[in-house]
Order: C-alpha cells, then structure tokens, then sequence
C-alpha cells in the first residue's frame, strides 16, 4: 500500500511540472508573438 501511494504522488508532481512547463511555453510565445498579432489585427482593423 505504501509504495502504490508514492507512486500517484510521483504520477501528480509528473503532471504538475508538466503543466507548469506548458504554462511557461505558452507564455513565452505570447510574449514574443504578441506584438506582431497585434499588429496583424491592426492592419486587418484599418483596411475595413
């Protein structure tokens, strides 16, 4: 019972760094991406 209980503890902080990892990526293309989506939209804005 001891060993199957640190195993889903080690399942959960797996999934965590994962999610954290994901969370990170996503915002450092948001970061570096946002300024030419604006400025996509902007155009896209001005040409209607």
């Amino acid at each position: 019972m001891l060993i199957n209980r640190k195993e889903k503890g080690q399942g959960m902080v797996e999934y965590a760094l994962i999610l954290v990892l994901v969370a990170v990526v996503v915002i450092a293309a948001l970061t570096i991406m946002g300024p030419l989506v604006a400025n996509v939209f902007s155009t896209i804005n001005a040409s209607l």
